[in-house]
């Protein structure tokens, strides 16, 4: 069985058939100490769930219903740990931990496009990278890296991000002279089958096993957190990407209004005006979030503790409602806050007043937005699912 990790790598599910299915133990650390798993490692006809490697962690997800919880590689097969036995000739369908494939594809292509301009920008080359469960690191080889150079760099890749450039993966064969073009640190020993190659148009050729993203767009923006002096000479480069940013915002967010009640008036305010700052900064990537998702749909829907109107309309606006219903909500989970309905102007009008009833609130609607006072938010998945079946109903009279 070759393991195929097409240029599909937004596939999140698959049909397939066991190969074979032997016991088997696995090893790893839950909560700082080590203990062994009993299981069965198993080898499919083909799979879309890829082994760790090339500094990218495992994808998880489930074979039927049975959880995979490590997928490592042998040769040019994927072997995926389960706990429970699979017949061996039985069909499978299997369904990709699609939060976590794409959390991996945003920070590996991230790398990919920061270190071929950190070394385009200043020579800086890439020496090693890791992808953290939290954030991630690209060692360079330099002693240091200038707060002007990191800023530059920053400024850089997010300009690439802007511009929407493809990304693209080539199968060349091991013998064919466009192989020499590419960036490359090297096959494994057991490598077998063709030479798999990630494109940055105009940035970037590199020799990669990894999942990545289509389109720099996916990746919605990259923050470098800083350096850290590495080993011999070397500097470890921290960055978040995509949906990271959003919860480091967040994270960052809640810190600060945390520390509002300890710092005298002076202080608050000025923490006040950067919670702000950061609460519309932080509706902007949500909005992005959103639009750059290849799995999204018409309909948007999002719940808060913290905001206020301008952070709901700051999201409508920015991800456009001319075809995208969107309901969102700030305030208590199951107590008083506000809501927002926004989408083509019939359909606001007609959902609108059934919302109103739902949240027990008072509100008013025109030029396709619907907002105002809820006294309870404790019916909002009731709104939220009432709001999914209409979408659901008019996409399929369209159809």
């Amino acid at each position: 069985m070759l393991f195929q990790m097409s240029a599909e790598c937004f596939s999140s599910q698959f049909v397939t058939s066991v190969v074979s299915c032997c016991p088997a133990d696995l090893k790893q650390e839950v909560n700082g100490k080590k203990e062994t798993l009993k299981g069965f490692n198993v080898k499919l006809q083909d799979t879309i769930l890829f082994p760790e490697g090339g500094g990218q962690p495992d994808d998880h997800g489930l074979i039927g219903d049975v959880p995979v919880l490590r997928v490592t590689r042998q040769g040019a097969e994927a072997i995926h740990f389960v706990r429970s036995s699979l017949e061996e000739g039985q069909e499978v369908q299997l369904k990709v931990d699609w939060e976590r494939r794409f959390d991996h594809m945003q920070q590996h292509s991230g790398q990919h496009l920061i270190t071929a301009l950190a070394d385009t920008m200043f020579g800086y080359k890439t020496t090693s990278w890791e992808l953290g469960r939290q954030r991630s690191s690209i060692e360079l080889d330099t002693p240091c890296v200038k707060p002007a150079e990191l800023q530059a760099l920053e400024e850089a890749v997010n300009e690439k991000i802007r511009a929407h450039v493809p990304v693209t993966v080539q199968l060349l064969s091991i013998d064919d002279p466009a192989v020499e073009k590419v960036r490359s640190r090297g096959l494994p020993d057991d490598h077998a089958g063709p030479i798999r190659i990630i494109d940055i148009e105009g940035v970037d050729a590199n020799m990669c096993c990894g999942t990545h993203v289509s389109n720099l767009s996916h990746l919605q923006v990259i923050k470098l957190l800083g350096t850290e002096k590495g080993k011999k000479s070397k500097t470890n480069l921290i960055f978040l990407t995509g949906n990271r940013v959003l919860k480091y915002a967040e994270k960052s967010y809640s810190t600060e209004r945390s520390l509002e009640n300890t710092q005298s008036c002076h202080e608050n305010a000025f923490l006040w005006q950067s919670n702000l700052s950061l609460l519309r900064d932080m509706a902007v990537l949500i909005a992005q979030n959103f639009k750059n998702s290849p799995q999204r749909g018409n309909f948007f829907s999002l719940h808060k503790k913290e905001g206020d109107n301008e952070f709901m309309n700051i999201i409508a606006n920015e991800i456009g409602t001319e075809e995208t219903l969107v309901f969102l909500t700030v305030g208590e989970e199951k107590g008083p806050g506000l809501f927002l309905l926004a989408g083509p102007s019939g359909v606001v009008t007609e959902m609108g007043p059934r919302v109103l009833e739902m949240l027990q609130g008072k509100g008013a609607g025109k030029n396709g937005r619907f907002q105002g006072k809820a006294n309870s938010l404790a019916r909002r998945g009731d709104v939220e699912a009432f709001l999914q079946e209409h979408c659901k109903h008019h996409a399929s009279e369209e159809e």
